[in-house]
């Protein structure tokens, strides 16, 4: 079988934050309006970039962009923020409910999307599952205070200021899970 194609990290990275600093440029020059129209066409084109590159479409992109359009669409349709701002909640909440759907039948999801990347024991994916299904409930609730308390400028600067270095830190301080339950390659006999 051939090996799926992968975009180099720093493409991946721009194609997964890109569309979010563009969020937050359009919002503090056109209002969130304007952003909300130029995240929905970010987040095509990411997703367009990816497969173009890639010739596949990830699930979490996917999804992310589904939502977007719809939250994105009845924002500038009703002309109603409320739905840009439920959107984070909602795809946090998604995520984290797959997650522990998957732990409730011992199918630890992040072992089927990130299996190429690291090779964990079952122990290990399953630790690792359980804390990212926790993190996306963490960040829809902070999500919700930040929305429901401030201004919509400070949630946008939020979002790209809060949210994305939480994420990294987060995803950082899972270094030491990912070493203790590295599963060691097994050599291929024919080569």
């Amino acid at each position: 079988m051939a090996e799926k194609k992968k975009l180099n990290p720093t493409l991946k990275l721009v194609l997964d934050i890109g569309p979010l600093i563009l969020f937050f440029a359009a919002n503090s020059k056109f209002g969130i309006y304007a952003a909300t129209g130029a995240f929905m066409v970010a987040v095509l084109a990411a997703l367009t970039v990816a497969y173009v590159l890639t010739r596949r479409i990830e699930v979490m992109p996917l999804v992310t962009a589904v939502i977007v359009l719809i939250f994105g669409g009845l924002t500038i349709v009703l002309q109603d923020e409320l739905f840009i701002k439920l959107k984070p909640t909602i795809i946090y909440v998604l995520f984290a409910g797959a997650l522990f759907f998957g732990l409730l039948f011992n199918k630890p999801l992040l072992g089927m999307l990130f299996d190429s990347v690291f090779n964990l024991t079952a122990e290990g994916w399953r630790k690792l599952t359980w804390r990212w299904a926790f993190f996306f409930v963490f960040l829809a609730v902070v999500n919700e205070v930040v929305w429901r308390t401030q201004s919509t400028d400070f949630w946008v600067n939020f979002k790209l200021f809060g949210v994305v270095p939480l994420t990294f830190v987060f995803g950082a301080l899972q270094y030491p899970l990912l070493m203790k339950y590295a599963e060691e390659k097994k050599e291929d006999p024919s080569s």
